[in-house]
């Protein structure tokens, strides 16, 4: 590999002085390296011209921030993890350095992950805006402590109103987060499937669904409730009522390059689930 990107959290100081540490390593083995925070979105993007991977710094939401830049760059993504679960990070910071010359190498091997596309239909005619998803897109309800309600439709038909605190639509990748926490089923990494689960559903449907990868989701906030639009966990925005979204899976994917085996899923699943 001739460039490689590194993107570190900027509020950790430990990411700063590693991504340092790996880039100086990096220069001492021919390769031309760049490094940017991962809240410079618009920087980052400046970058991609030539990169062949990005090594991230801190932890799974690092991740989630660089895949919304990179989602039309066919670009390979290695996780190094200073954060806490690290479900999507590929190394720990004290074998990061060991582990580079397999990536560099090309012993690593490819992870493709699912994506969700995300499309807001605002009632209020303003411009439609679009927005890929790797982990999760949350219906929650706003300032006021009451439930929201929102239609639901699958393919033009209607499922259910959730009278809940929210929604979430995860990918495969997502389901081992604010959806599992709220009694979702965990997808492998791999599955094309997404889910649809209701955040403390309250006298309505209870149950988590599994979707086909073809399914075509319709959520509308109930006419007189203000709600909230999370994508990601890091971009938020307000939903008024009649608002929708739609959920669909993209063509898109995300590309991680991953060195550990390749059926080590369950194994790490439970360890990373204790704690």
């Amino acid at each position: 590999m001739k460039k490689i990107g590194i993107v570190y959290h900027p509020l950790n100081k430990q990411a700063l002085s590693l991504a340092q540490k790996v880039a100086d390593y990096l220069g001492t083995r021919g390769v031309n390296c760049w490094l940017c925070s991962a809240w410079e979105g618009e920087q980052l993007s400046q970058q991609m011209a030539g990169t062949e991977l990005i090594l991230t710094i801190g932890g799974d939401g690092t991740i989630l921030r660089t895949s919304q830049v990179l989602v039309h760059n066919p670009i390979f993504i290695t996780g190094i993890n200073l954060g806490k679960l690290g479900f999507l990070t590929e190394l720990s910071a004290d074998e990061a350095i060991d582990k580079l010359p397999a990536l560099l190498s090309g012993e690593g091997w490819v992870d493709e992950r699912a994506m969700l596309e995300v499309e807001i239909d605002s009632s209020q005619g303003q411009t439609d805006e679009r927005f890929f998803v790797l982990n999760d897109v949350v219906i929650a309800r706003g300032e006021i402590a009451r439930i929201i309600h929102v239609e639901a439709t699958i393919d033009n038909e209607t499922l259910t109103t959730y009278k809940a605190d929210g929604v979430i639509a995860a990918t495969a990748t997502g389901s081992t987060g604010y959806a599992l926490a709220c009694g979702g089923p965990v997808l492998h990494p791999q599955a094309q499937q997404f889910l649809l689960v209701p955040i403390v559903p309250h006298l309505s449907l209870n149950n988590a669904f599994v979707l086909q990868p073809e399914a075509i989701v319709k959520l509308r906030v109930g006419a007189i409730h203000k709600a909230v639009l999370s994508i990601d966990g890091h971009i938020s925005l307000p939903l008024a009522g009649n608002d929708s979204i739609i959920v669909k899976c993209s063509r898109l994917k995300t590309r991680f390059l991953r060195t550990s085996p390749r059926n080590s899923f369950y194994t790490t699943l439970e360890q990373k689930l204790k704690g």
